[in-house]
């Protein structure tokens, strides 16, 4: 016999199938989703009304015919209702935005970072959420849950900021302290997601991709830090304790010049902003990334690279750089290098990401895969309705 549970996880599970297909092919039929879910017609039509009436899908008002039987009715992602914050902590700055499940950033501010302090950090990322979240009460949105991107090493699993050297910070027990601050500074409760930027930066190419949906992508934000976001088989690899993708602290160059880490040598000292704001034409810092492209490449095989952040907003000849170099290792090796992108959002890149987050985790329910047992389903939800309800 099935605990409460069990049967409320095996729901969110059907919910993410259905949502998934829909952004995947938009104008799906309650009928269609059946058919290609494998879940019951009356289990469909049942979350369909529930997704539709929470506001995460609606019907395109244009009926078609599909043989015998009431005309067959177009579902999609409704981009108007609800929305997700997304917070950036850089280290000089915060960025807060806005964005509906569509990926249309809605709200944007940006401000210095008064402190470096845990507590205060936190305090003044709450009172701009709190700032984001009147905007969407005016405009009458719903507001999904709030993401985080930072510039460390986050351990998902004790909430904990292992190493964010350009902070200053490790471990840092930074989950209790962000929603104490929200909640102290009035802020609706929500579900609250915290990531590393680079990953986020990653989500926000991820989630919200136009054209062809690929299983895999790496983002390289490119800061003060350096950092790689990367997403394999429909996830986030996050290592162990959260520190995969900081590829600012591999080594370049063994006993070569000092880093915030500790280390020597590493990537952060040759293309980091501060090490382009050295050099005579920081174009040239692009070599030594696309050095680290390359070995992105050959050690991933993504999809697709993308390369964002201040150090390409301020320098864009370092992306030029940076391709023509991984282009000459491609050459050499006899095969044809990956295509390499600017980031779409430009520098709101990691907080729509972290918006982004909050979908991830809605899609990905205990980050299982999105599929369910037919037989499973159908002890929670018979399958008492008539074809002809699903229209």
């Amino acid at each position: 016999m099935k605990t409460t549970g069990d049967q409320q996880l095996v729901k969110r599970i059907n919910r993410s199938v259905l949502l998934r297909l829909m952004r995947r092919r938009s104008g799906l039929s309650r009928a269609q989703l059946a058919q290609e879910s494998g879940l019951t017609k009356s289990t469909v039509s049942l979350l369909v009304r529930e997704l539709i009436d929470e506001g995460w899908v609606t019907e395109t008002g244009i009926a078609t015919a599909q043989g015998l039987g009431r005309p067959s009715i177009p579902l999609r992602i409704d981009g108007s209702r609800r929305a997700m914050v997304g917070v950036e902590i850089a280290v000089e700055s915060l960025r807060v935005v806005a964005v509906s499940l569509t990926g249309e950033v809605i709200w944007s501010i940006e401000e210095p970072l008064s402190e470096r302090e845990p507590g205060l950090v936190c305090r003044q990322v709450a009172q701009l959420v709190v700032r984001a979240h009147q905007v969407l009460a005016e405009q009458t949105l719903l507001v999904s849950g709030i993401g985080i991107g930072l510039p460390g090493a986050f351990d998902e699993a004790t909430g904990t900021v292992r190493f964010a050297p350009n902070l200053g910070w490790r471990n840092v027990v930074f989950l209790p302290l962000i929603t104490q601050a929200l909640s102290e500074a009035g802020a609706p409760p929500v579900a609250v997601h915290v990531q590393n930027e680079a990953d986020t930066a990653a989500l926000s190419e991820y989630e919200f991709s136009e054209g062809e949906v690929m299983d895999s992508l790496i983002f390289v934000t490119c800061g003060t830090g350096v950092g790689a976001g990367i997403v394999l088989n429909d996830r986030l690899f996050i290592g162990l304790q959260g520190m995969a993708g900081e590829i600012g602290h591999s080594i370049l160059q063994v006993d070569g010049l000092p880093c915030s880490c500790g280390r020597r040598g590493c990537a952060e000292t040759f293309f980091g902003a501060r090490a382009l704001d050295r050099l005579p034409n920081p174009a040239q810092g692009g070599v030594y990334l696309g050095v680290v492209l390359q070995n992105l490449w050959t050690t991933f095989d993504p999809g697709a690279l993308v390369v964002g952040g201040p150090s390409c907003d301020r320098y864009p000849g370092i992306l030029t750089t940076a391709r023509d170099t991984l282009a000459g290792y491609a050459t050499r090796a006899g095969v044809v290098e990956p295509a390499v992108r600017p980031a779409r959002y430009g520098l709101l890149a990691s907080a729509v990401g972290a918006a982004a987050l909050v979908l991830y985790h809605e899609l990905r329910p205990m980050h299982a895969p999105a599929t369910v047992s037919p037989t499973d389903e159908a002890q929670d939800h018979p399958d008492d309705l008539p074809q002809d309800d699903l229209h």
